[in-house]
């Protein structure tokens, strides 16, 4: 009989993260100080993050020890299963094998609790008592209000509002947990305010809702903020998906020779991909994909620069892949995708060369959905039907070129409270958004003046 998913004993689950930026060929350059212009620093950090998890944002440790208080939570899921897709394999007739990693397994359904758990433990530990965070499609809302909600910490969460509008389970999801959500941008803060005197029917943005939640938390008492995706803490708490996956493939007695994941901010990519680009970084052939909306192509079309993490500039200048701090992605149905920056990790590593960014157009992406839940069963998130896209993009090119390749993936979570955007599409009422040139243009206009990184790269527009 075939063995269809691999599970490790709860007594394999990483006891350490990965931390990429002990193996990184490149240095990474510093976060800038907007007013200064130079490096910014632990204190400058101090106001949004704890000094705990900023201590793990600088670190250069190749790993570091996950607390015990942690691994007790994350037992609720993890490890959690790696599934091998025989039956879209035998749809395309392909002599691929495709893997791919179920994180849509989590009680809130996605990827997000790797990282919301420990921000949430280090967080109570540091005497926080409110946490204010953002989120597009409301898998980061709906993961953080849980972990709050196991330490007894208040949340407040501004959701992108065309999110907020589109995706009413994932707030009720929050509120369930114990959460505060409102939609972004919001009439709460200043930032919302200068934002919808500009255009009163904005559909909002993850830049504009990080830049509520950044002043909620610098202005709240005993608050900080908390960030899904992007920075180095996030993206290291992830990483427990690539090194279970390393496990059970040895398992299995494989080896991947394409790994794939959706890129929004970075975060579920880098957790499954990472501990696999440090075995590229010493020698290994693999070819590694994040997947991008065509209508929000920050890396595969947006130049590596300085920028601000979010809309109204209270970020850190962060060098990364960026579109401009000020553009509004079409109001495609993948939320957790329509960000202008991507993590500054993942952008030095397609400078470097050792990952391959692809964008995919919407309809494409959910037909791959479509064809994944018909053979595999999985309704996938929106987000995640992008890395499907390409799954069965290189799973025919294998076909093509007669191949056998192992092709890895990561099911960053399921679609069931993303129906609305399945309907969409079955009735016939999605489109492609393809970003014009003078739309990028006019927002990276912003960011001209910039300082630059030392290994600037201009966009491709």
């Amino acid at each position: 009989m075939e063995v269809k998913k691999i599970f490790l004993p709860e007594s394999e689950l990483p006891r350490q993260w990965y931390n990429i930026l002990a193996d990184m060929p490149t240095p990474m350059e510093p976060p800038l100080h907007p007013g200064t212009g130079k490096p910014v620093g632990p204190q400058d950090l101090a106001p949004i993050f704890p000094m705990n998890l900023i201590e793990q944002e600088v670190s250069p440790k190749r790993f570091i020890d996950i607390p015990e208080e942690v691994l007790k939570i994350y037992t609720i899921w993890r490890p959690t299963p790696l599934y091998r897709a025989y039956n879209l394999e035998k749809f395309l007739k392909t002599p691929a094998k495709i893997y791919f990693k179920n994180e849509g397994v989590s009680p809130a359904g996605s990827h997000k609790p790797n990282t919301s758990v420990p921000q949430a433990y280090y967080n109570k530990v540091a005497g926080t008592k409110r946490i204010t965070t953002e989120t597009g499609a409301g898998q980061w809302g709906s993961a953080l209000s849980m972990a709050c909600a196991f330490f007894g910490l208040e949340c407040k969460v501004y959701m992108v509002k065309i999110s907020f509008n589109q995706k009413p389970y994932r707030r009720l999801m929050m509120e369930t947990w114990g959460a505060t959500c409102v939609a972004s941008p919001s009439t709460e803060t200043k930032a919302g305010q200068t934002i919808l005197a500009q255009n009163p029917d904005s559909p909002g943005s993850l830049g504009i809702a990080i830049s509520e939640a950044v002043e909620a938390a610098v202005t709240g008492k005993d608050s900080k903020y908390s960030l899904g995706s992007v920075l180095n803490h996030v993206m290291l708490h992830q990483t427990v998906i690539g090194l279970e996956a390393q496990k059970q493939l040895a398992i299995a007695g494989d080896y991947p020779d394409v790994i794939i994941g959706c890129c929004g901010g970075g975060s579920n990519f880098a957790g499954c991909a990472f501990p696999f680009v440090r075995d590229k970084i010493n020698g290994k052939k693999i070819d590694i994909i994040p997947v991008e909306p065509t209508s929000c192509p920050t890396m595969t079309r947006g130049p590596f620069a300085y920028d601000f993490g979010d809309t109204v500039m209270m970020t850190p200048l962060l060098p990364m892949h960026t579109l401009g701090h000020s553009f509004v992605p079409a109001p495609i149905h993948a939320g957790g995708l329509r960000y202008h920056g991507m993590a500054p990790t993942v952008s030095q590593l397609i400078v470097d060369g050792l990952i391959r960014p692809v964008a995919v157009p919407q309809l494409e992406t959910f037909q791959a959905g479509i064809t994944f839940a018909r053979t595999e069963g999985f309704i996938s998130a929106p987000e995640t039907n992008h890395a499907i896209a390409v799954v069965i993009r290189e799973a025919i090119k294998a076909r093509e070129e007669g191949k056998q390749k192992v092709i890895l993936f990561n099911w960053s979570g399921h679609g069931l409270v993303d129906m609305a955007a399945y309907e969409a599409y079955l009735r016939g009422k999605l489109t492609d958004h393809a970003l014009p040139e003078e739309e990028i243009h006019r927002a990276l206009s912003d960011i001209s003046k910039f300082p630059k990184p030392k290994q600037y790269r201009a966009g491709t527009v």
